[in-house]
């Protein structure tokens, strides 16, 4: 796993002073910043869910995660086929052609969907950056139920970080 620094976190452009909770010669991983409670779980993600922090594969799995915790308010079929396809995508089942078909179906559920945050959950399960899905999908997530869906996030990759 990648170790970085303060600075590797600043250069960023967070909105917030990351001084305020890391000592200025820290050095650490994602996990060590996901472990790191002092830190608001928002706050954790928005560090670990930067490009080139996490693995692709690793973040296609976490939106697939933050999409089925929302997955119960989705009512198009196309929706939640979308969040099976990610998933086998994400495990190498399926190709690129059959993302994006899934992608096309899960955009016009959008258009139609009457409830636009679960509709959010599902295109953002389907965008082609791993890192913008996971991204859109846990910004999603987070909006829907505030604190306890970020600190159920966080410790979700810390889980799927540990098993690596």
């Amino acid at each position: 796993m990648k170790t970085f620094t303060i600075a590797d976190i600043q250069i960023r452009d967070p909105n917030y002073d990351i001084g305020k909770y890391l000592p200025e010669n820290w050095s650490g991983t994602a996990l060590d910043i996901l472990r790191y409670e002092e830190m608001p779980a928002e706050d954790r993600l928005w560090v670990v869910l930067r490009p080139k922090i996490l693995g692709d594969k690793t973040l296609r799995f976490f939106a697939v995660w933050c999409a089925r915790s929302l997955q119960h308010l989705l009512t198009d079929p196309r929706s939640i086929e979308a969040i099976d396809v990610a998933e086998e995508f994400a495990d190498g089942a399926v190709s690129k052609t059959v993302l994006a078909r899934a992608r096309r179906a899960a955009e016009k559920a959008w258009e139609t969907a009457r409830n636009g945050a679960a509709a959010w959950a599902a295109q953002a399960t389907c965008e082609r950056a791993a890192w913008a899905a996971a991204w859109m999908a846990a910004a999603t997530a987070a909006v829907m139920v505030r604190k306890q869906s970020r600190k159920a996030q966080v410790a979700q990759l810390i889980k799927m970080l540990e098993a690596l």
